[in-house]
């Protein structure tokens, strides 16, 4: 009687195992789905989690601030705050990883209700160049058309360089904001929209330039297409935040001892299409984009986001939770 019951007790344990196997074989679709989904809400609270502790660090300033390089002053105004020129290169450099050059930013631009580590926002980032005087007796005669053309041109013959350093095609889409420029504050501002590769969001590359008496203060934005009215409706604001000091303004120039530009105000807008290869880009606002297109299941999706990034080690990884997506390579191809 014991075998008996012994047989059929492995009986029904292979039935039971088999049963086991069968379903998990065939288990249902919504299930891995939801696998999916549970492992990327987890992947996207490690990325919170160090966002946050980014954000702990940064020391936002409002006021009036001086520029590091004495050429002129940020007024903040009400909305926005700055991070210095130090901050600013931890930002850049350590931060998102753009690659680091010398007097890359004399700080950093931003809504007041954001951080650096915001979605769906945007950053001006600060520079000043030594250019000389740049001349704006053309400002009335550009033709921004035919300069768009050009332009577009240029952008498109150089796709075969940027594809032998690695980093993805660049098409001119065309002007997000047609060039402006305001002969009585003598400040120049134009938005150019981009498409990298087959990213489905295009690009903003917002810029302006305040002409000076030496050279030109340059606020660079990069953001989505998608934040294009919420810079704009900034912008009367913006164009306020910097200016020169004294002795350094646009009527102070001295034609007998001050170096004019090599180019004019076409020079300025014409000037090489992201020249420098790592730009400005708040690349972190697009993470929601990313994760949006998740239907495909998340194996995949991980798959589709290992081509895109390019993982540099340096002494900050240490400080990144493992399996946290960078803000710094989505421009590169795999």
């Amino acid at each position: 009687m014991k075998r008996i019951i012994c047989q059929i007790s492995v009986l029904l344990l292979c039935v039971c195992s088999l049963q086991g196997f069968a379903a998990k074989k065939h288990k249902p679709k919504a299930d891995s789905a939801a696998i999916a989904m549970d492992s990327l809400m987890a992947e996207e609270a490690k990325y919170q989690t160090y966002a946050d502790s980014v954000e702990k660090s940064i020391t936002y300033r409002h006021g009036t601030i001086q520029l590091a390089n004495g050429m002129g002053t940020v007024n903040v105004p009400e909305g926005f705050k700055y991070i210095d020129k130090i901050q600013a290169e931890h930002v850049l450099y350590d931060i998102w990883k753009n690659p680091r050059e010398e007097n890359g930013t004399l700080g950093l631009i931003l809504p007041d209700s954001d951080g650096v580590m915001t979605e769906a926002s945007y950053v001006f980032n600060i520079e000043y160049e030594d250019v000389g005087y740049v001349k704006d007796d053309d400002a009335d005669k550009i033709d921004y058309t035919e300069l768009l053309h050009n332009m577009q041109k240029e952008t498109s013959d150089g796709n075969v360089e940027r594809a032998r350093q690695g980093f993805k095609p660049i098409d001119f889409v065309g002007w997000a904001v047609t060039p402006f420029y305001d002969k009585d504050r003598k400040i120049l501002h134009w938005a150019e929209e981009l498409k990298f590769g087959s990213d489905s969001v295009n690009t903003l590359n917002y810029n302006i330039r305040i002409l000076g008496r030496k050279g030109v203060i340059i606020l660079n934005a990069i953001a989505s297409m998608r934040q294009l009215k919420l810079v704009q409706a900034n912008l009367p604001k913006v164009l306020d935040i910097v200016s020169f000091n004294d002795g350094n303004k646009y009527k102070d120039f001295n034609p007998s001892i001050d170096k004019v530009a090599a180019y004019t105000i076409g020079g300025l807008v014409a000037g090489k299409i992201l020249a420098k290869v790592g730009f400005w880009a708040l690349l972190l606002k697009f993470w929601k984009f990313i994760m949006i297109g998740i239907a495909g299941g998340f194996t995949a999706m991980r798959k589709k986001i290992g081509g895109w990034f390019k993982r540099k080690k340096n002494n900050d990884d240490d400080n990144m939770p493992s399996g946290v997506i960078r803000p710094s390579d989505m421009w590169r191809n795999s």
